[in-house]
């Protein structure tokens, strides 16, 4: 049983807005990314798994409760952490921390002020005098202190220092040990590489994509920076087939992408040339999203 599950979820506003047969499940244990631009979809698929929204078609559960007809039982074992994040303003972080816990039935906050220290949160300041990494370091707080078996984590690390996104990754790699599942939202690719097992691409209200992490860097192509001794090598090796991104007659070297079945026609060139030196260029969860998020094709492993 998945522990979240969505089937063919559709919520059509018009024009071409909403989502449209959204279909994915998330095991117990699991961290899974889900990435698009804004307006894509993340936030209305996630705001059905809040229970905020009825569907028009599909269904969504978390630990086997319908989202729409069970939403204060799911709530117990959910932890949630929206992209804008609003608090009353004339409170203090303690007394949001104190009101969370009491609407939870939490009695012993020694989580609460485990996880305020870990991320350096005084949380005596008033919510109008906090920055808005502070108000992002509360909420954490807030949606980890229960330790519930469910995370949704909607741009978790908005706002946060390098330092602090280093301590929110290794937060979510000890969730994930302790076998919580975790759905993430994110445009930082970064956080998404360094924590997901698998990632689901939504473009335009659709999924175009549900694969592992390390597939999505795999797809498309392998890049090399190619140098060569000599300049006649540097220009007759332009006129193979192959697609050259970069060249720099200065240093008579190239950037050239490959594509898998053209590697062994790679090499086979280069055996015929003089060479000084070449390297693979690892690429990104970036550049490999992005080179694939403009073909929008369907890639399901």
């Amino acid at each position: 049983m998945a522990a979240i599950d969505i089937q063919h979820l559709t919520k059509d506003y018009g024009n071409g807005k909403g989502i449209f047969d959204i279909t994915l499940q998330i095991e117990k244990g699991q961290v899974y990314g889900f990435l698009g631009p804004n307006g894509a979809g993340k936030t209305t698929t996630i705001r059905h798994l809040l229970g905020f929204i009825k569907p028009q078609i599909g269904q969504s559960t978390i630990l086997n409760l319908d989202c729409w007809e069970e939403p204060k039982k799911i709530q117990q074992q959910l932890g949630y952490l929206p992209a804008e994040i609003v608090f009353p303003e004339n409170m203090t972080g303690t007394q949001i921390i104190q009101h969370t816990a009491k609407m939870r039935g939490i009695h012993d906050k020694a989580a609460a002020k485990q996880l305020a220290e870990r991320f350096d949160l005084d949380p005596s300041a008033q919510i109008k005098r906090m920055s808005k990494g502070m108000k992002q370091k509360l909420g954490i707080v807030c949606a980890f202190m229960h330790d519930p078996q469910i995370l949704i984590l909607d741009e978790p690390t908005t706002g946060l220092d390098p330092l602090m996104q280093s301590v929110f990754v290794e937060l979510i790699h000890e969730e994930k040990r302790k076998g919580k599942s975790i759905l993430m939202s994110s445009h930082l690719f970064e956080e998404v590489e360094g924590t997901c097992d698998s990632i689901a691409m939504i473009k335009q209200g659709r999924l175009i994509s549900v694969t592992d992490a390390q597939s999505v860097k795999q797809l498309d192509k392998t890049t090399f920076r190619i140098h060569f001794q000599n300049l006649l090598d540097f220009q007759s090796i332009q006129q193979e087939n192959f697609l050259i991104r970069e060249a720099h007659p200065e240093t008579m070297h190239i950037v050239v992408d490959i594509e898998n079945l053209q590697l062994n026609a790679l090499l086979r060139a280069l055996a015929d040339r003089e060479v000084a030196s070449i390297h693979e260029i690892k690429h990104s969860l970036e550049d490999s999203f992005m080179n694939f998020y403009h073909k929008g094709v369907d890639y399901h492993v």
